[in-house]
């Protein structure tokens, strides 16, 4: 396996945050978490997922496979343990990752996110993966799914002037950049995606940030989410939408600055 592409901020001597994407998204759009946590010390990786960007794919394309090129990065960054930071299909990687090696991980942050995907009996996922996939289908372009997908996601609101609000401007560079193959691998993986075993196993310190307006990973979800791993904590930013690290960077970072301090002794 080869390892991924990241960025990679700060000094080898320095507590370590690794910053998890979502299927639209890409390394370069956690830089101003990056800029921030290497104001408060951490050094901090942020990778392009395997498919995604200059990082190589991986078969079969599943939750165990995106965990173990988790490993591979941090193996060759020379890290042996971190806080993982995940968006949506980052987060759900980040707790496919706990049940591979906790010793690993010594927080999880876990944002716009939910620890399955879906209903058992499948109508949702194939409904969901029906609407996702028919743009591309259609002979769309990732651009074209860029533009109605970001300010969807979104909360209401913003300048109704412009098709794309200056700051949903680099979430909708990530996305357009998805290569098509990709995003329908990750699509097929996310609705398959089942930890919700995994988390009274949980036994470091765990934040759970809802966003106001997330259709996609409801505040509900992940109120229940964050009850059911012991001693974690609940937040929820408002005025935020699904997209909210991109949307309300300011309240997403006091939020993970808050969460550091919290863990350091």
């Amino acid at each position: 396996m080869r390892t991924p592409a990241f960025t990679d901020v700060g000094l080898p001597t320095q507590p370590v945050v690794v910053f998890l994407h979502g299927v639209g998204g890409g390394r370069h759009g956690w830089a101003a978490q990056q800029a921030h946590v290497a104001a408060l010390g951490w050094r901090s990786l942020a990778w392009d997922m395997p498919g995604y960007g200059d990082s190589p794919m991986v078969t079969p394309y599943d939750f165990a496979q995106l965990a173990q090129a988790l490993w591979q990065m941090l193996d060759a960054a020379h890290i042996e343990q971190a806080v993982l930071v995940g968006h949506s299909m980052g987060a759900m990687v980040a707790l496919q990752a706990w049940t591979q090696k906790p010793e690993r991980i010594c927080g999880l942050l876990l944002a716009a996110s939910s620890p399955a995907f879906g209903n058992s009996d499948g109508d949702f996922q194939k409904q969901f993966l029906a609407q996702r996939l028919a743009p591309l289908q259609a002979g769309k372009t990732m651009g074209d799914i860029a533009d109605k997908l970001i300010p969807a996601m979104a909360a209401p609101g913003g300048d109704a002037a412009q098709l794309i609000p200056a700051k949903l401007k680099l979430a909708h560079q990530s996305m357009s950049a998805v290569p098509p193959t990709t995003y329908r691998a990750a699509l097929l993986a996310l609705v398959q995606f089942e930890q919700r075993a995994a988390l009274p196993t949980i036994t470091v310190p765990v934040l759970c940030l809802a966003a106001e307006h997330d259709r996609t990973a409801p505040p509900t979800v992940m109120e229940r989410m964050a009850q059911k791993i012991p001693g974690a904590r609940y937040a929820c930013l408002a005025g935020a939408g699904h997209l909210l690290h991109y949307e309300q960077p300011k309240a997403f970072n006091a939020e993970l600055e808050k969460f550091l301090k919290d863990m350091q002794p």
